[in-house]
């Protein structure tokens, strides 16, 4: 059987509507690993990789209650941390974010069981979460491919506990551990930076145009990386990777919703299912984009786990859209 390890945090969301109403809810590693469970966890194993706080554990342990081919071994509370996160809407829009709560890095002790997996999915959303020596130590005793979302490393906590974007200016020392990175044209921005900025620079547009992207993506895969894709809002997915030689480039449409209804999780929800497209096929780089988009849309569909879909309905959604 196949194995497939999910890993970083699994925070616990406190959320304070606009209307002043409560909600409570864990994020994260959650989404991917129930989102591929409910798809094809009879056919896999699904392995959460997180830190946790002892308070937390057995509520999170109750969230994958009942969902079919979950290994919970590897959620740990050793340190008693785990990400805290609270978000107060001040209207439909707009909120104010913070964090409370850390996880402690994942480091290899907590991967040298899991060497044999087949894929590797590291969805940190801080950049302390992950640690580079545990990419170091897979890459050098695993042959599992490693997929990685920059969405950690271009993510700071302030002393404040506000979180804001930052440039990741250790790129270079990263990606020849990583064989699939993925991220959002934001993160994007804050990986393909100038060497030295004037202040107006900052002022600049997020919405990378097409050439930019195209040298990002060839930085990428001169470095090591096998394929880059970033995401790009409802437009879909801008894969790249080389073939025989030269740089391919093409853009995946999205899976079309008609109504989105939650947002929450959609990133992490998109790294399962490129996750699970190449546990199918190591270098089919567009299909397995289509499975990200279509884990993607249909975390938008609504507040609950119940979103998601079994693999004969999920690869449905991939013919009407795709065929």
């Amino acid at each position: 059987m196949k194995r497939i390890a999910i890993l970083g945090p699994i925070p616990r969301d406190h959320i304070v509507t606009h209307q002043g109403d409560l909600i409570q809810k864990w994020g994260c590693v959650t989404h991917p690993v129930i989102a591929l469970s409910v798809m094809a966890g009879e056919q896999i194993e699904i392995v959460p990789v997180s830190h946790l706080r002892q308070v937390d554990l057995d509520n999170v342990v109750e969230v994958f209650n009942g969902y079919p081919g979950i290994n919970l071994k590897h959620l740990t509370t050793k340190n008693d941390q785990g990400d805290i996160i609270s978000l107060k809407f001040i209207d439909m829009n707009n909120r104010l974010e913070r964090q409370t709560g850390f996880m402690d890095p994942i480091m290899p002790d907590d991967v040298k069981k899991l060497t044999d997996c087949d894929v590797f999915v590291f969805i940190p959303i801080s950049d302390y979460e992950i640690s580079l020596e545990t990419l170091k130590y897979l890459k050098k005793k695993s042959e599992g491919t490693i997929i990685f979302d920059a969405h950690g490393p271009t993510t700071a906590c302030l002393i404040n506990g506000e979180r804001m974007r930052k440039f990741w200016i250790d790129r270079d020392q990263w990606l020849p551990y990583i064989d699939v990175l993925k991220m959002n044209l934001e993160e994007a921005h804050a990986s393909w930076f100038k060497k030295e900025y004037e202040s107006q620079d900052f002022l600049e547009s997020e919405d990378v145009d097409r050439d930019v992207l195209r040298q990002f993506a060839v930085h990428c895969l001169s470095k090591g990386v096998k394929c880059l894709y970033i995401t790009v809002d409802s437009r879909g997915c801008l894969v790249y990777y080389n073939e025989r030689g030269k740089l391919k480039e093409e853009m995946v449409p999205a899976v079309k919703v008609e109504n989105v209804i939650d947002t929450t999780g959609c990133g992490d929800s998109f790294a399962g299912g490129i996750g699970f497209g190449l546990l199918q096929k190591p270098r089919d780089y567009i299909q397995a984009a289509r499975y990200g988009n279509a884990l993607g849309a249909l975390r938008t569909q609504g507040k609950t786990f119940a979103v998601f879909k079994s693999l004969d309905e999920t690869n449905q959604i991939i013919r009407d859209t795709y065929s």
